[in-house]
Order: C-alpha cells, then sequence, then structure tokens
C-alpha cells in the first residue's frame, strides 16, 4: 500500500502545526519578560539501543533527541502491539491510551497533565496524553504517550522529556512519527 500522497499531506501538515506552535511561543515571550529571543529548534532523532528488558511486546525502536536541537533532551521510544487494539473502535479514549501505551515501563508514577487529545499518524488515528514523571530514577519530570492503530494492530509510542513542557515537544514527535521512515517501519511492522 502506497502512503506517498497522503503521507506528504499529514507531514506538510505537521510542519506546518510545529511552526504554528512555535510562532505562538515567539509571540507570548515577546512581551517583553525574556532577556532573550526564543530559539528555533530542528529536531535531529539519532537511532539508539533499545534499552528496557525483552518483555511479550517485544523490543521496540529508541530514537533521541539532543537538547541543542529539541531544547531538552528528548527521548523517543516506539514498538508495535499486534492484536491488542480493540479491533471495533481502535484507541478511542484516554482509558484505551492508559491500558494500550507504553508508560508502565519507565518506571515511576505518572499523572495525567490534562486531557488527551486525537492525533493522526499516517492513515492511523489515535490518542497522545501528556503526564508528569515521579519517582523514576534517572529518569525525566515530564512524558507523552500517544498510540495509534489500524485494525487491530496498534503502535505504542513513550517520549520522555529532561525539561521543558510536553506541549512544546509534541508537534516534532509527531512530525518524525509521520516522516517517510517511521511510517515505512509502521507499515512494514503492522502489516499495512
Amino acid at each position: 500500500m502506497r502512503l506517498t500522497g497522503r503521507t506528504f499531506a499529514i507531514v506538510v501538515s505537521a510542519a506546518l502545526a510545529c511552526a504554528a506552535a512555535i510562532a505562538v511561543a515567539a509571540v507570548r515571550s515577546s512581551d517583553g519578560s525574556s532577556e532573550s529571543a526564543p530559539r528555533a529548534f530542528q529536531p535531529v532523532w539519532t537511532e539508539a539501543n533499545w534499552p528496557f528488558p525483552v518483555d511479550p511486546w517485544g523490543k521496540g525502536k529508541a530514537f533521541r533527541c539532543k537538547a541543542a536541537d529539541c531544547g531538552g533532551e528528548v527521548q523517543l521510544y516506539v514498538r508495535a502491539k499486534l492484536g491488542f487494539c480493540n479491533c471495533a473502535t481502535g484507541i478511542a479514549d484516554d482509558t484505551d491510551l492508559e491500558q494500550m501505551g507504553d508508560l508502565a515501563m519507565i518506571g515511576g508514577q505518572a499523572k495525567p497533565i490534562g486531557a488527551g487529545r486525537p492525533i493522526t499518524v499516517g492513515i492511523m488515528q489515535g490518542r497522545a496524553r501528556a503526564y508528569g514523571v515521579s519517582g523514576a530514577p534517572g529518569q525525566s519530570q515530564s512524558a507523552i504517550s500517544l498510540a495509534y492503530n489500524q485494525r487491530c494492530d496498534m503502535v505504542a509510542a513513550t517520549v520522555l522529556l529532561q525539561h521543558g513542557a510536553p506541549a512544546s515537544v509534541e508537534p516534532a514527535v509527531l512530525a518524525f512519527l509521520n516522516s517517510d521512515v517511521m511510517l515505512k517501519w509502521a507499515e512494514i511492522t503492522l502489516g499495512l
């Protein structure tokens, strides 16, 4: 199944959403309360080793964005969960996201920061939600859980942030998940 035309539209939309978020941040900080101008970041994602023990879902893909490229250290963990998603409704609400996501693998206590929101990755629909994380030694202070599906198969993505608000990095994460490389991985892994 070719995703080229639709994938291009989604990637362009994600890039525009990221640019809009940066513009809003620039306008908010231009009220004179900030000493320096905001810096626009260009995320560079580097593949890393999967740091978690193998469980029934197996290993996934791990990526890292350095502080210089993302405004703070960002780690992204993505893996497929075949046959785990509700075939009829997908990831319909925050309860589904909590059950299907991978927050448990990072350890610590995760508390939601607001309600989740719908997301689109390629032709797949899902949800994302930000969390504050406490009690996880050496881990981040915030996280984003994302899950999206095609039929009964899904992808769970977990973002760990060393510094910064989850909302500021989510557009860059979604743009990366909508990149040709990640959509091709999802296509192959989920058998789309």
